[in-house]
């Protein structure tokens, strides 16, 4: 009985890996923030729902990377570009709702967390914050966003584990309803994985 077990759950383990590779397009490295939790997290979790395929694949949000020079276009930052997850860049959730958020305090460490379905070889991690008065009422654009990053982890080319954790301070002087945007660079490829926060100071 217990080898008949075994054996189902290879099996299973196997469909289960196909099937991801199928629905990501076979790239090597995926992950998402979660902490503060991010929009493709709220959708894959069901707090957001009617999120589309972002429901099935929050680690898959992957653009060009270069940001803020180069990367996602003005507006669909949040999606990374793709099309597909282009509900992540409204402003408001698919349901008409506003994206909730995360309490935070601004001057204080913070431990930003990272989940990883698949590691790749990392340049770094970046996070930058939207400025004060900036406009919530449209897709995410880089003059909304304070351009220098708060937060820089560099990698040095090396492999990130599953789950990856690292305290940095938050921005002081913000109040109300922010949004922090997080960026993985990957090292090897020409792509980075992006992920919005929707934040209150």
């Amino acid at each position: 009985m217990r080898k008949k077990t075994k054996w189902y759950a290879a099996v299973l383990g196997l469909s289960t890996a196909g099937a991801l590779v199928l629905s990501s397009g076979g790239a090597s490295g995926h992950g998402y923030t979660d902490l503060p939790i991010s929009r493709q997290k709220l959708c894959q979790n069901g707090t957001v729902t009617n999120c589309g395929d972002i429901q099935w694949e929050p680690q898959s949000v992957e653009g060009t990377k270069g940001f803020p020079g180069s990367g996602p276009a003005d507006g669909a930052i949040c999606s990374g570009g793709l099309s597909r997850f282009s509900q992540l860049s409204s402003p408001r959730t698919p349901s008409g709702g506003a994206w909730p958020t995360t309490k935070v305090t601004g001057g204080q460490s913070y431990s930003f967390r990272w989940q990883f379905t698949a590691r790749h070889a990392t340049t770094d991690f970046k996070y930058y914050v939207t400025k004060a008065g900036w406009n919530q009422n449209h897709n995410l654009a880089r003059s909304d966003l304070n351009l220098t990053p708060f937060l820089t982890v560099p990698y040095n080319n090396q492999q990130p584990p599953a789950t990856l954790s690292h305290s940095g301070t938050l921005p002081s002087g913000l109040s109300g309803r922010h949004m922090i945007l997080a960026v993985w660079t990957i090292a090897d490829t020409g792509n980075a994985f992006y992920a919005c926060s929707d934040v209150t100071f």
